[in-house]
Parts: C-alpha cells; structure tokens; sequence
C-alpha cells in the first residue's frame, strides 16, 4: 500500500527528492572529504532522494516520475558544479540544460 498524496504536494515532494541527489552524488566525488563524511553525506542524500521519490510515486506514474526526478537531479548537480567551478558554463551546455528542463516542465503539464 502506498501513500497518495494531492497531486501538488506530491510534485513538490518529487523535485525536492530530485534536487537531493546532488548531495549524494557529490559525495561520490568529493576527494576532499574524509571517507566518514563522505559516506554520511552519500546515505543521507541517498535516503531523501529515494524516499521522496518513492512517497511521490504514490501519485505520480512511475515513467514520468523517475523521468523528472532524474532530469531536476541532473540539472541541479550540474547548477552545483558550476557554482563550484568544478565545471564552466558554455552556451551549448546552458542549451542542453534548457531542453533538458523544458521536458521536465513538459512532463509534469501534462500529467
């Protein structure tokens, strides 16, 4: 049995949980951190990503679901690394990222 939520609270559910998985994948790299910190950050960002996704699946079909919550995870890790200037900002980059988001937006209209 899952948990249904009202379709708003569940969408917003989901784009925190997307948003999450730059924590978690950010420890996977994070050379700097001592392996403690690293593996804390990867099981905590790991936990809300996974468990907000799975609470908003209650609502939300799970293709579309998993489709936008990889797209906001995606797009915030690479928003994160370039604040960080691990990466830079090209044109082509910023394109990409924009059509990316736009299918974000387009799944979650029509749903």
């Amino acid at each position: 049995m899952s948990l249904v939520l009202p379709p708003a609270f569940a969408w917003a559910v989901l784009i925190g949980s997307g948003a999450f998985e730059t924590m978690w994948a950010y420890a996977l790299a994070a050379d700097h951190l001592r392996m403690r910190r690293r593996i804390v950050l990867f099981l905590v960002g790991t936990a809300i990503s996974m468990g907000g996704l799975a609470i908003a699946l209650g609502t939300i079909p799970v293709g579309t679901g998993y489709a936008v919550w990889v797209g906001i995870g995606a797009i915030t890790t690479l928003a994160f690394a370039i604040h960080r200037r691990e990466e830079s900002l090209t044109w082509i980059r910023a394109v990409f990222a924009a059509i990316l988001l736009a299918g974000v937006v387009g799944l979650q209209a029509v749903s």
